[in-house]
């Protein structure tokens, strides 16, 4: 999945780019990044990076992409095993659309979940790790992490971006262990709209 996002870059290490990586957690993304602009992250659990090596690559973080500035447009927005865990992907969405420039890009790779060879995967290995060590269902704490499907997540993209590429580490979409999207060609207009309607919603409420 991290050479797959980076692959963009690895292919053009001469020519600068920004980068914005959603979802940074341990910055286990940079070592497959060549240092060719600016990388800024979104991470809000500041421990999981506060002692990384590659921490000084890093020129701006923030802990919700709503505190990225409305003058930061980004090259590359990137994202590894996170929109699965995103309780509000539209938004999340729709901002990071508004972040592109113009030839920009978002590129994601996500775990195949609600397909059958995903979940067998898992199984096999860790479910199976966390029940003999624990006893306990690791299934519970997947429902719980994983809130976002495969499908659901390609909904989302399909809906903010009018250009999509995927590509499946498998047979098919259905039968896959990950997606990898490469997306641009943000519906700025449907990305703002969407955001406007949020916060009236979130107006007539207070």
């Amino acid at each position: 999945m991290h050479r797959q996002v980076a692959r963009d870059v690895l292919a053009r290490p001469d020519e600068r780019r920004s980068t914005l990586e959603i979802g940074a957690g341990t910055l286990n993304q940079l070592p497959y990044e060549p240092d060719v602009g600016p990388y800024d992250i979104v991470e809000p659990f500041v421990d999981l990076y506060s002692g990384s090596p590659s921490l000084p690559r890093i020129r701006n973080a923030w802990s919700d992409i709503s505190q990225v500035p409305d003058q930061a447009i980004y090259d590359r927005i990137t994202s590894v095993a996170t929109l699965e865990h995103i309780c509000n992907l539209p938004e999340v969405v729709a901002r990071l659309g508004l972040r592109l420039s113009l030839t920009g890009g978002f590129r994601a790779a996500i775990p195949s979940e609600g397909t059958p060879l995903w979940a067998l995967g898992w199984r096999l290995t860790t479910g199976l790790e966390f029940r003999l060590k624990h006893g306990l269902d690791y299934g519970l704490l997947m429902r719980h992490e994983h809130v976002n499907t495969a499908g659901e997540i390609r909904d989302v993209l399909r809906f903010f971006f009018g250009q999509i590429d995927c590509r499946v580490f498998g047979l098919a979409r259905s039968i896959s262990l990950y997606h990898f999207y490469a997306c641009s060609n943000p519906a700025i207009d449907r990305c703002n709209e969407y955001l406007q309607r949020l916060q009236r919603t979130a107006s007539a409420l207070a």
